[in-house]
């Protein structure tokens, strides 16, 4: 096998078990990609050649002894929340922090499956916004147009792998985080039930939203990283029951009820979905339809599921910028959000918690109709570089909000949801569409992605390989 930016995990684990390429062939071409495009896209806060080499020769070794481990060998990257040992754990921010002592329980897991981890991906500040820009690193840019945003806050890991640096890479979800830039770079995206991937050394990440989850160019990629990365540590709070879940592809999913929700969950501020994203989503819908799937237009019982999400949110932040080194290097709404947080940490943080059980019953409740929920990832189509870093908070708030409605109730639930790659609007802007389930069936969302990719083949279309050599990131 030559080593090509089409090579994807599952493809390249095989070669690699049969001894077509060695590890170190496919660490030196990763790392040789990412040097030849941090001017333009940026994806990487830290770059571990050294380390990755070293570890690639040990994989390589491994491999000549008969060696056989789910990802032994393979390169992947995780963001920049995840602590790598040796690494500091910045999280978009800037200042002096101090090298993590270990690896985090998903770093860890992917280890022990072999995975080599070539590098951390950019992320915004504290994983906040729906971009990923920042004093701390400049601007990390989207393949497949440079002069727009990947999508945040997994942007960096997103335009890592839809520009074929890596394989697949770990990304995390607290309000649409691994979905929108998915979305936006046209991959597949999962975020798993809360628990499934361990987010370690920290109990729960901001007070249970955010979970950890995986970005790919397959399904098949996507759920082979999230069954390498799954499992828990022993004092983690949420722990559900195991599932191998990259047995799910290829598996028929039945005959499903699919309800097609165009309606976004109750927001402030007025929202309107692009129209080229309606007609790429109720394209997908009419897909469906013609397979068998009865779908139908239903939008679930959200209520005014945002109160029990902004106490989790903003006291989550608040924790983090406990830890940041220098406070005053913070963007000015980092610290504005933290002091709301700090506010809100208390009584409307213990309502909000106590909130998810009810919404838990209501929205739940849907599902005795519905198997299955197609919403638009998104409402808008990748966003300018700098369109939405350059405003105030309130500001922020508002166009973060009418841009991506429709990812962050299922963060409260805790639930499964899957991007697929909906098309395009626009000029060659990708869009995407979330398959959302209820508690634990990553398995059927998974097999219904791939059920859709085996007839649209998203993954044969790449970026223009002139966006790797656009402008500069600033």
């Amino acid at each position: 096998m030559t080593p090509d930016r089409a090579a994807g995990l599952t493809e390249i684990r095989r070669a690699l078990a049969d001894g077509e390429v060695t590890s170190r062939a496919l660490v030196e071409q990763a790392l040789t990609r990412i040097e030849a495009t941090q001017p333009t896209l940026n994806a990487f806060r830290i770059v571990r050649a050294e380390a990755a080499l070293a570890e690639a020769d040990a994989a390589d070794r491994e491999l000549a002894a008969g060696v056989r481990r789910p990802l032994l060998g393979v390169p992947v990257a995780v963001k920049d929340d995840m602590d790598v040992a040796g690494e500091p754990t910045a999280f978009g921010c800037r200042g002096e922090f101090p090298p993590a002592a270990a690896d985090g329980e998903a770093v860890r897991r992917l280890r022990a499956a072999g995975a080599v981890i070539v590098g951390k991906t950019n992320t915004c500040e504290l994983g906040q916004w729906p971009f990923t820009e920042g004093p701390a690193f400049g601007e990390t840019r989207n393949p497949w147009d440079t002069e727009r945003t990947p999508g945040g806050s997994s942007g960096g890991s997103a335009a890592a792998v839809a520009a074929g640096l890596v394989p697949a890479a770990l990304g995390s979800d607290g309000a649409g985080s691994v979905r929108i830039p998915a979305a936006w770079t046209r991959l597949i995206g999962i975020k798993p039930q809360r628990g499934r991937i361990s987010t370690w050394p920290r109990a729960e990440s901001f007070n249970g939203i955010t979970v950890n989850g995986t970005l790919a160019r397959t399904v098949a990629d996507a759920a082979l990283l999230l069954d390498a990365a799954s499992g828990n540590h022993d004092l983690d709070p949420h722990r559900p029951p195991v599932l191998t879940v990259a047995d799910a592809v290829g598996r028929d999913p039945g005959r499903l009820r699919i309800a097609l929700s165009l309606k976004p969950p109750f927001t402030a501020v007025p929202v309107r979905l692009h129209p080229e994203i309606r007609a790429r989503v109720v394209e997908l819908a009419e897909t469906l339809a013609r397979w068998g799937h009865v779908v139908e237009e239903a939008d679930p019982p959200y209520g005014q599921i945002g109160l029990a999400f902004v106490p989790r949110a903003a006291a989550g932040v608040a924790e983090w910028v406990r830890e940041a080194p220098d406070i005053a290097l913070l963007d000015r709404r980092t610290r504005d959000t933290a002091r709301l947080g700090r506010l809100l940490a208390g009584a409307p943080l213990r309502a909000a918690r106590r909130a998810e059980a009810v919404l838990h019953r209501r929205i739940g409740a849907f599902f005795a109709s519905y198997d299955v929920i197609l919403a638009p990832t998104t409402a808008m189509p990748p966003p300018r570089i700098g369109a939405l870093y350059r405003l105030g908070g309130l500001a922020t708030d508002r166009a973060m909000i009418a841009a991506c409605p429709y990812a962050w109730p299922w963060n409260v639930l805790g639930w499964p949801g899957v991007n697929v790659p909906a098309g395009f609007a626009g000029p060659g802007l990708p869009v995407g569409a979330q398959l959302l389930g209820p508690a634990h069936s990553e398995p059927l969302l998974v097999s219904l992605a791939a059920q859709l990719e085996a007839e649209l083949r998203w993954h044969e279309l790449w970026p223009p390989r002139r966006a790797e050599a656009g402008r500069p990131a600033a």
